[in-house]
This record gives C-alpha cells, sequence and structure tokens, in this order.
C-alpha cells in the first residue's frame, strides 16, 4: 500500500492544485487566498480572493487564472491585482468551481448548480467555457455537479469529473472550443472530484466521501488506491520528473469549519507514470 506524507497543513480547504512553472500552485479556498508551496514545504501567498478561490489555469503567455466562486467571474492576476476576464453569473447557476484552461487560453468552468452546503437536492448544471477574450458561454448541460477537468495530451478530448453522477465523462472538443460527441469515460462507485491524468492514459481521482485516491483506466477499472487519514478532495501529479501525486485533504469542506479548525493539507507520494496532458 502507498502511503502518503504532509508536505504542508494548518490550511483552510486546500482545492485545485496545480504544477506550474516548476511550483505546486493551490488555492486555499475558505482562507480567500491562492498559495504557492515548494518541494521543503515552504509556501507564500500568490493572491487574495475575497469570494473563494478555485479552479487555477494560466494563460499561453504565462498569466494566471483564477475562479472566483461565489460571484461567479474568471479573473486574471496582474501586478496591480486581480482583474475581470469573464462575468458568469448569468451562465453558471451557482458557485463556479473547477477550470481547466487549454493551448487556446480557453477556460472550462464547472459550477455547484445547487446549494451543496445547505443539503439541497442535486440538479443538472452548466459548463462554460470562457474564450481567451473573455467571452463566455454555455458549452454543455445537464452535468450532474462538473467538477476536476483535464485535457488530453493531444488537446482533443476533454474529461470532466461528474461528481454527483458519480462518473467520468469525455468530450471532444472542437477547432472553436464547442464540445461534442458526449460519453462515459467511466463509472464510478464514488463520488469522484479533482482529477489529473497521466501519461498511460489513467486517471487519479480524489474521493472525499471514500477518504481514497483511486487511479481509473478508461472505462472504470480501478488500478491502484491511496487511502488518506481525512477526505481527499483533489489531485495533481507534478514534482521535477512528474511523478509526484499531489493530494489535497481536509477534514470536511464546509466554510465555518473549515475555518475553525484548520484540517487542510498537501501531502504527496512518489508513483511511476508521469503526469500527461492538462492541466
Amino acid at each position: 500500500m502507498r502511503t502518503l506524507k504532509v508536505l504542508l497543513d494548518g490550511l483552510a480547504f486546500p482545492e485545485g492544485p496545480r504544477w506550474h512553472d516548476g511550483k505546486f500552485v493551490f488555492s486555499d479556498m475558505h482562507a480567500h487566498q491562492v498559495l504557492a508551496v515548494d518541494m521543503a514545504g515552504k509556501s507564500h501567498v500568490v493572491c487574495e480572493v475575497p469570494a473563494w478561490p478555485s479552479g487555477l489555469g494560466w494563460t499561453p503567455d504565462g498569466r494566471m487564472l483564477v475562479v472566483s466562486m461565489t460571484d461567479r467571474k474568471l479573473m486574471r492576476l496582474a501586478r496591480d491585482g486581480l482583474k475581470l476576464v469573464a462575468d458568469m453569473s448569468k451562465l453558471a447557476p451557482f458557485h463556479c468551481n473547477d477550470m481547466v484552461v487549454d493551448t487556446a487560453g480557453r477556460a472550462y468552468v464547472g459550477n455547484f448548480g445547487f446549494d451543496l452546503h445547505a443539503n439541497e437536492t442535486p440538479r443538472g448544471t452548466t459548463l462554460v467555457m470562457v474564450t481567451a477574450d473573455g467571452v463566455a458561454r454555455i458549452v454543455a448541460e445537464e452535468m450532474m455537479f462538473p467538477n476536476g477537468m483535464v485535457i488530453t495530451p493531444d488537446g482533443k478530448t476533454l474529461i470532466v469529473g461528474e461528481t454527483f453522477g458519480r462518473r467520468l465523462t469525455a468530450f471532444d472538443i472542437a477547432a472553436d472550443g464547442s464540445l461534442k460527441n458526449r460519453r462515459v469515460w467511466a463509472e464510478l462507485d464514488r463520488l469522484p472530484d479533482g482529477i489529473c491524468l497521466d501519461a498511460e492514459n489513467a486517471i487519479w481521482v480524489a474521493c472525499p466521501t471514500a477518504s481514497e485516491v483511486i487511479r481509473v483506466k478508461q472505462g472504470g477499472e480501478v488500478a491502484e488506491r491511496i487511502k488518506v487519514e481525512t477526505d481527499a478532495f483533489a489531485c495533481m501529479l507534478g514534482g521535477p520528473d512528474g511523478r509526484t501525486l499531489f493530494v489535497a485533504t481536509a477534514a470536511n469542506s464546509d466554510p465555518a469549519k473549515c475555518r475553525e479548525v484548520r484540517t487542510g493539507r498537501i501531502e504527496i507520494t512518489h508513483v511511476e507514470v508521469p503526469r500527461a496532458g492538462l492541466p
């Protein structure tokens, strides 16, 4: 059984992990911060996001994009702070969450679709695409809490974790960024949250209610399971050789509880197959 070790702890609620330009970057959602941490565990604040940060990405010229959750906006980090790229509030029915940015600078952004922490009944929602010049439009509907997303190395396929659909769903990406040929990539017996892709076309899936991270092959075969002490909410492959699996963990996702008792951690382990595709 592979084990995890703690790289960084004392966090409110880590989400949206990314490996970019030799650094591990993530959102501490309920602390309203984006942080970066090196492999020795030394961290610093990249920016503050009052309306909760979630998904992260970068434009082709290296500028960071941040999903601002509760006001449902996509922001870009400039030298003098965050700047609005797109307001998605008319397209996303509830809080925006995870995101993947393609090589053309198009951002695919999910949203809850309902009030999770008020225990509303899950319902279908939208997936929004924001072009590099800030035009937002709906590219998929009736998604059951679209969450973690990856794009394959050839740039032709988007795979989305539908949390309350208990599945990974794939789409073909058209030249204009539209999504076609919706299909099930893998059915799961647990709720998927954040995901990342490896060079063997397998996907690591953080499964919060099962307290584990699983490596899933297309079709649904589970090739490996890694247990976590609390709950795993997101994961990302990175590190110098692309073989460090970073896992964002916490005891729960409730905003009030997360701020009161900081159980959030970034935990790591070494795996054999390196990262691939985006993010």
